[in-house]
């Protein structure tokens, strides 16, 4: 009788329905990346985000969990109190209207997702056995952590540092682990040649219309129940994405007098990371303003790879690193107590804009070096990169033996 009554049917049911939005994310990111390489690596690329589903549901209910949100270890992860979901099942958790069973499967969808948006900027070179040992020692040592210190009640948390739904938990961290692994492999050998063009963008419109789609579960569903801070989070979630659409093309079109589709489909997304971490956070009015400031800047940052030379294949630096960061500190700028019981610098509590900084420099801080030694130690063990001969056949026959079109 006492789950009964503490139990809300209302917000279990959104958070499940949340939760599988965010799971439709994944093929939705693989979708995206795979119109964006060349057609002999259609498949590889769409594994990278595929296979981690199933890296998720293995890890996660094992030990990711547990390290995320188990019980508080000196701020800094979660103790191995919940391993293999010992004490997790139907009962709602402390305060909570929901099930732990869902909270928990909300956060595995998030948990699968996240190395999945790395895999954009080492697409094309890498081996697969390489891609999963990275990505299995990136979600425990780099993902969990940062997971406890924003979310499960780690020193960011106790800091008041805002983050609604990932802004630096998925964002920042893959952005720096993009970075961390476009140096470490070095540039595709067949870059400025045959690598780098589209070969199928329709694909990836589609892939970036699912993946706004999915956004509603991954920032509405981070609520998780089913009221006012739940629709003001799908609003401006919206809202930002169709502006920074707007805000990418009135850039692009300035720079280069064309209105690309490809960048129109890159500023949905960038639009939807800037609002992420804001996104329970600010009114409707700011989500606007930051889509169109979020289009803009990452269309300059997708430039950063050329200034400083290195091969992000698929802009994930540019949108997820940058519009990840913007978005943490336009949290800072334009949150509202009227939303969520907190103001930023606007509202007249500029400490809340220099604790939105300290987190951005923590995570960059922790993400990028610790991905860096991640990605040395993977290529010790097993080898990186590709031969040259295997790049330039393509990933889809040298490494899974199939095509992904059929000539």
């Amino acid at each position: 009788m006492k789950e009964e009554m503490s139990m809300n049917a209302a917000d279990t049911g959104f958070v499940l329905v949340s939760a599988m939005l965010v799971m439709l994310m994944v093929p939705a990111l693989a979708l995206f990346y795979g119109g964006l390489v060349a057609s002999r690596n259609v498949l590889s690329t769409t594994m990278h985000s595929f296979v981690l589903l199933g890296v998720g549901a293995l890890l996660w209910p094992l030990v990711g969990y547990t390290l995320a949100f188990g019980p508080d270890v000196h701020g800094l992860i979660g103790g191995l109190e919940n391993i293999m979901l010992f004490g997790i099942g139907k009962e709602p958790l402390s305060g909570g209207s929901i099930p732990a069973l869902a909270f928990m499967a909300f956060q595995c969808m998030f948990a699968a997702l996240t190395p999945a948006l790395i895999s954009g900027a080492y697409a094309e070179r890498i081996h697969f056995q390489a891609m999963l040992l990275f990505s299995v020692l990136w979600l425990l040592v780099v993902y969990c952590p940062m997971a406890h210190w924003v979310w499960g009640g780690g020193w960011l948390m106790k800091m008041g540092a805002l983050d609604f739904a990932g802004g630096a938990v998925v964002h920042m961290s893959s952005g720096s682990a993009a970075l961390a692994a476009a140096i470490v492999l070095g540039k595709r050998s067949t870059m400025g040649r045959r690598a780098g063009l589209p070969h199928n963008i329709p694909m990836t419109v589609l892939g970036a219309g699912l993946l706004w789609f999915g956004w509603f579960g991954f920032n509405a569903g981070s609520a998780l129940a089913a009221n006012g801070l739940a629709a003001n989070a799908l609003v401006t979630t919206h809202l930002s994405a169709g502006c920074a659409i707007l805000g990418w093309l009135a850039v692009e079109r300035l720079h280069t007098g064309h209105f690309t589709v490809l960048g129109a489909a890159s500023g949905a997304v960038a639009g939807l990371v800037v609002i992420t971490p804001a996104a329970g956070f600010v009114e409707p009015w700011a989500a606007i303003v930051m889509g169109l400031l979020g289009g803009a800047v990452c269309y300059g940052g997708i430039f950063l790879k050329k200034f400083f030379n290195y091969d992000d294949a698929l802009d994930v630096v540019g949108i997820h690193g940058v519009g990840g960061v913007l978005g943490a500190l336009l949290t800072g700028v334009f949150a509202s107590a009227a939303v969520n019981g907190v103001d930023g610098l606007l509202y007249g509590n500029p400490h809340q804009l220099w604790v939105q900084f300290v987190s951005v420099i923590a995570t960059l801080g922790f993400c990028f070096p610790v991905s860096f030694v991640l990605l040395k130690i993977t290529d010790r063990l097993v080898g990186l990169r590709v031969p040259l001969e295997k790049e330039v056949t393509g990933l889809d026959i040298s490494e899974h033996s199939e095509s992904g079109y059929q000539i």
